[in-house]
Order: C-alpha cells, then sequence, then structure tokens
C-alpha cells in the first residue's frame, strides 16, 4: 500500500535535487529517506531516480509520477488545513446584503439554520432590492443575482445554474388562460420590476433569441411584492425559480412555458477583496450552496 510520507519523501527529493536536502527538510535521517523512496519504488514497480555517487536525476517515469505526487500532497495538505481550521471555533459578526424576495423566503431560512450550526457567529442583514455599494456601505458580504458589472470583486458562487421563469397562479390561468408562446404574453397582464425610474418591461429569452415587450396594470421597486401579486393571481410574473420554488412546489404558482429557458441569474456570494475570504465566508458559501444543491435534488 502506499503511504503518504513516503510521496512526500520523493516530491521534497525530487524539489531538492538531493535526498539530504530533503530528509532536513522533513526533519528525519537521510537513511529513513532512503528507505521511504526504496519502499515507493517496491510499491509502484518504478524506477523513480536514477542515482551516482554524485549525482541524484528523475527518470522518465519519475517526472511523470512527479505530477500526480505532487498533487495527492497538495491535497493532502488542504485537508489537514481544512481540519485544523475546523477545530477552531467559528465565530465573529457578519454583516451581509442581499435582495428582498430570496432574502425573505429563501435566505433567511437557510441562515437561520446556519446560525444555529455556528452560535457564535453573528448576522446583520440589510434587505433591499438596490445593489449594495460594498465600497461606501457597512457591509461585508453581498448575495447578488446575475453577472458582476465590477471586475474587481471576488464572487463565489452559491446558485450558479439559477434561471428565470415565467409563473402564474391557477386562479389567474382559470380567468386568463396560459399564454401558448412567448408572442401572446403581449395579452397578458404582466408584473414588472421597477427600479430607480426603470422599468423592466422587457424581458429576455437569450436562448430563444427573443426580447419581449411587456405591459400591466402593476409595478414595484420590491421582488418580493411582485412575487405576492402573482400568487394573489393579479397576473404573470417572470422571476428567478430560486424566488418561487416554495411557491410552486405547494401549488400556489404554475410554471409556464416550461420549453422556454429563461434568463440566467446565477447567485453568488460577494465581497469586495480575497482577504476577507476568511474560514467563516468558506463555511457561509459552502454551506449555502449546499442548501442549494440540495433543493435541486429535490426537483426544485
Amino acid at each position: 500500500m502506499l503511504r503518504l510520507d513516503d510521496i512526500e519523501v520523493f516530491v521534497n527529493t525530487a524539489d531538492r535535487g538531493s535526498l539530504s536536502a530533503a530528509a532536513r527538510s522533513l526533519d528525519i535521517s537521510p537513511a529513513l529517506a532512503s528507505a521511504a523512496l526504496k519502499r515507493l519504488e517496491d510499491e509502484l514497480q518504478l524506477r523513480l531516480f536514477a542515482r551516482t555517487t554524485r549525482s541524484l536525476r528523475l527518470t522518465a517515469e519519475g517526472e511523470h509520477y512527479l505530477r500526480h505526487a505532487r498533487e495527492a500532497v497538495r491535497q493532502l495538505r488542504e485537508g489537514h488545513e481544512a481540519i485544523r481550521q475546523g477545530q477552531q471555533e467559528l465565530a465573529g459578526l457578519l454583516k451581509i446584503s442581499m435582495p428582498s424576495d430570496v432574502g425573505r423566503n429563501v435566505l433567511l431560512p437557510w441562515l437561520d439554520a446556519f446560525q444555529a450550526e455556528y452560535p457564535a457567529i453573528s448576522l446583520q442583514l440589510f434587505v433591499s432590492d438596490r445593489v449594495a455599494d460594498m465600497y461606501r456601505q457597512p457591509v461585508d458580504l453581498a448575495l447578488r443575482y446575475g453577472k458582476l458589472d465590477d471586475s474587481s470583486l471576488v464572487a463565489m458562487p452559491i446558485a450558479p445554474g439559477n434561471r428565470r421563469a415565467l409563473v402564474a397562479s391557477p386562479e389567474y390561468l382559470r380567468r386568463h388562460g396560459a399564454p401558448a408562446n412567448l408572442d401572446e404574453l403581449a395579452r397578458h397582464n404582466c408584473l414588472r420590476f421597477a427600479l430607480d425610474d426603470v422599468l423592466y418591461d422587457r424581458w429576455a429569452f437569450p436562448a430563444q433569441g427573443k426580447v419581449v415587450q411587456v405591459r400591466g396594470n402593476r409595478s414595484s421597486d420590491d421582488a418580493d411584492l411582485v412575487r405576492r401579486w402573482a400568487v394573489a393571481g393579479l397576473g404573470i410574473a417572470y422571476k428567478s425559480r430560486l424566488d418561487v420554488t416554495a411557491d410552486l412546489k405547494a401549488g400556489r404558482l404554475r410554471l409556464l412555458l416550461p420549453d422556454v429557458m429563461g434568463e440566467e441569474v446565477p447567485l453568488q456570494l460577494v465581497c469586495m477583496h480575497r482577504s476577507q475570504v476568511t474560514p467563516v465566508v468558506i463555511r457561509l458559501r459552502d454551506f449555502l450552496r449546499a442548501q442549494y444543491e440540495q433543493l435541486c435534488e429535490a426537483g426544485a
């Protein structure tokens, strides 16, 4: 059986070009290092080094194996570091901004579960559909939909496969029928999102190569309110699938034109620079990503 400490001796020897130098770096005797190399070569049934009294060089087989050995050592070290960090108590204050609808109805329960698992972490939440200016507002992290305009920010995917979907309530469909295609949206009351005097009344469907101009008697700068109007049977909404997952499962909303692929709206955890990607932030990222993956496995 291969021993990882033998592999580490091999990598160190290749890096330093000397068995004695590798032994010193690992704080073991040259005899132990030599035995480790011999054990590894015997296990692999390969000659990894060509040795003379004055030199030590990799064989062709050794050079090929070195790539795999480096990766094994790297993963081992990362595993040790992850265990070390996991043994430390995760604590501190996280100031997080997030959109209204997904924030209240999806992320809040996830964050409650995260805090229950790590009670030494405190959360301060900012809920708004206006994009937080992370350089001016007192936030550490932001959960955002879509691609980032500022390439200097660090983005960590949470829901990379999320898309928009057309939805309406059973009551609305009973009264008005369902659109048979995208062009028929023109005859329906469409519930629109508006922000900073911009009305989002052109719904894009890139996979179909279409942008549809829609009309309706209601608009709001609160995405949660648009979803509530849809649930109340007041029109058709074009929502992030993540926002309406619970409504679709409960039958409060129905998916329209299921074969039409909506616009991509990945959800990302964002911070200003890599120094902010602390063990706490990494754990939060992994926790939220796992929640989303469970939602997908459940058929959301």
